[in-house]
């Protein structure tokens, strides 16, 4: 199980995950979407396509492209595509599951 923290906030959860050079993906269904607001960002990986960008908004905090994620992907990268990665200071923790 993994999940992911900003601001003592749990963002999101999940026991399915991918690992993208060292990345850990959340599927879509695994974020709380109260705490994500659309981007106007996009940039471009050659190998895996053009990224989207969620800000994250806990508690009035805005964390500007702190999660991204490729509506489509190139083929190498097919196992991410719609899954969304976390940087800028939020926390990705594994949890043992029980």
């Amino acid at each position: 199980m993994i999940k992911a923290i900003w601001h003592n906030t749990q963002i999101a959860q999940t026991e399915q995950f991918e690992t993208v050079e060292g990345n850990r993906y959340f599927p879509p269904d695994a974020l709380d979407m109260r705490y994500f607001r659309a981007s106007e960002t996009h940039t471009v990986c050659p190998w895996k396509g053009t990224a989207s960008y969620y800000d994250i908004v806990v508690n009035g905090q805005v964390n500007k492209d702190a999660a991204w994620y490729y509506p489509t992907t190139k083929p190498a990268a097919s196992n991410i595509t719609g899954y969304v990665g976390f940087w800028r200071g939020v926390q990705v923790l594994e949890t043992a599951t029980s």
